[in-house]
């Protein structure tokens, strides 16, 4: 597990990788859906903040609750019991649901621990997975432990998922 770069102010990072993000899209005319749980929806606040963002922005699911994450994304009953939310095989599920398999969309999740409680030994406040899904690539995803407290795991959260998915298409 990597911990989060936090050299930088999030709000800088934001913006930064969602320059790229927006060029991107545009360029290979695709759109992005964000399947969001302990954000609670702040990548697709985020990302509509943007004037003209219909451009290049589908939808955001806040699937905060395992009902949520099975209905609206498909994942798994046997992935949320045998790993639960805060996890590789439930970030991925998440990711590949909301893009649905089409090839004109591209797809982040986020799902963690973002305090003050809830957290274990094996599962801390702070972990948060990510995973994010492009057409014709291979799925990705990976974890950070973000430190501080809800609002800077939060907003760290945000500020990965868009650097993570500027990375991926810029690659």
């Amino acid at each position: 597990m990597t911990t989060a770069d936090t050299g930088r102010d999030p709000a800088e990072r934001i913006a930064a990788a969602l320059e790229l993000v927006i060029d991107e899209l545009v360029r290979r005319d695709w759109a992005l859906i964000c399947a969001e749980s302990c954000t609670g929806g702040w990548v697709a606040k985020v990302c509509t903040d943007r004037a003209g963002s219909s451009r290049w922005f589908d939808r955001g699911l806040v699937t905060y609750s395992n009902e949520a994450k099975q209905e609206l994304l498909g994942v798994a009953p046997t992935i949320l019991a045998a790993a639960g939310a805060v996890s590789q095989p439930c970030a991925e599920a998440m990711a590949e649901g909301a893009r649905g398999g089409r090839d004109d969309r591209v797809s982040v999740a986020v799902t963690g621990i973002a305090g003050p409680d809830g957290g274990s030994a094996e599962k801390p406040v702070g972990l948060v997975w990510f995973a994010w899904a492009l057409p014709q690539q291979t799925l990705s995803s990976e974890p950070v432990h973000l430190p501080g407290d809800r609002e800077a795991i939060r907003l760290g959260s945000v500020a990965h998922a868009l650097d993570g998915l500027a990375r991926r298409l810029a690659a």
